[in-house]
């Protein structure tokens, strides 16, 4: 079903200028005192992010399946991609059925999006997180600390959101010394890389693509998946 409007209105805030400076800055402050806190994270996300958010829309907005996605506002919601656990081997929508599936994820656990201003806003902030999954599996990147950090690299270059970096920043706080040089020296270079080569991948109505082969949609979307770093080390 559509993402119906009163679904939003429900969960939406309206803040003044001054209050978005305060949540944005207690968020940060919250997320870097414990990194798990989703929601602070996504709080961040949507106090600093409108501009970026509001470029996404305009770009959906000059796509045809960008246009479709915000006429039909699909959610990643169980009841809506059960369907990919009834694909065949070697398709998206198998991969993605295996991904969440060993990993015991869920794609109704993301919080909900609370303030962005109007409906257009609120889905596309609510889609950039509900599609985070679908990258995971293209680009072929674990869900360690390393694999998310190397995402949200990947996740700035398409949408430019101030918490993509600041996430990068606060994860890459938090490596060891042998990952700290494992990601700048591997996992960054390839993250800035693929990020801009990859088609607008906001744009992308992966719900109708579940049943075409994985490296066929990864082709078309210009998706280079991450290089195993062991194989690259020992080349």
């Amino acid at each position: 079903p559509r993402f119906p409007a009163s679904v939003m209105l429900a969960a939406r805030v309206n803040l003044k200028g001054w209050q978005q400076v305060a949540v944005a800055v207690g968020s940060a402050f919250g997320a870097l005192l414990d990194p798990k806190r989703a929601d602070l994270i996504a709080a961040l996300g949507e106090t600093t992010g409108k501009p970026a958010f509001e470029r996404v829309l305009q770009r959906m907005k000059n796509s045809a399946e960008g246009r479709e996605i915000l006429l039909e506002r699909p959610r990643v919601i169980s009841t809506r991609v059960s369907h990919a656990w009834d694909m065949p081997e070697n398709t998206f929508g198998a991969a993605y059925a295996q991904f969440m599936g060993s990993r015991n994820f869920s794609p109704d656990d993301r919080p909900p999006v609370r303030f962005m201003e109007t409906d257009d806003l609120a889905f596309v902030a609510t889609r950039a997180r509900e599609v985070h999954d679908f990258w995971h599996v293209l680009f072929g990147l674990p869900t360690n600390l390393i694999g998310e950090t190397a995402l949200k690299v990947i996740e700035f270059e398409q949408m430019f959101l101030p918490m993509c970096m600041l996430s990068v920043v606060g994860g890459s706080a938090r490596f060891s010394e042998k990952q700290r040089r494992l990601f700048f020296q591997h996992y960054f270079p390839w993250a800035t890389k693929a990020g801009v080569k990859a088609t607008d991948l906001m744009s992308v109505y992966y719900e109708k693509h579940f049943h075409e082969d994985l490296e066929e949609v990864r082709r078309n979307w210009g998706i280079v998946t991450c290089p195993d770093p062991k194989a690259t080390s020992s080349a």
